[in-house]
């Protein structure tokens, strides 16, 4: 299975719902807090396209934020990507 990584920032709704998520799918992730670093934020955007947090990537690949993965879950691909399968 491929790392899992989430940018998020405090108080931040989409990326509690991002994490729980995830959780319900026993996922190990690194959750990376974006909300300070104007860097970090800067290279985000570039990367993405979206400048607004959640960002969750699994290896290199962008699935976007929250509703991204929740679209992705209910539609049954997200597993898939999650094993590296798709």
């Amino acid at each position: 299975m491929s790392s899992v990584k989430v940018y998020t920032k405090k108080n931040c709704p989409y990326c509690v719902r991002a994490k729980s998520l995830l959780d319900r799918k026993g996922l190990e992730y690194e959750e990376i807090d974006a909300g300070t670093d104007d860097a970090l934020r800067s290279w985000l955007s570039e990367t993405t396209g979206q400048r607004t947090v959640p960002q969750i990537f699994v290896g290199d690949r962008s699935l976007g934020g929250f509703t991204d993965i929740d679209a992705l879950d209910r539609q049954g691909r997200l597993d898939a990507i999650l094993r590296g399968e798709a």
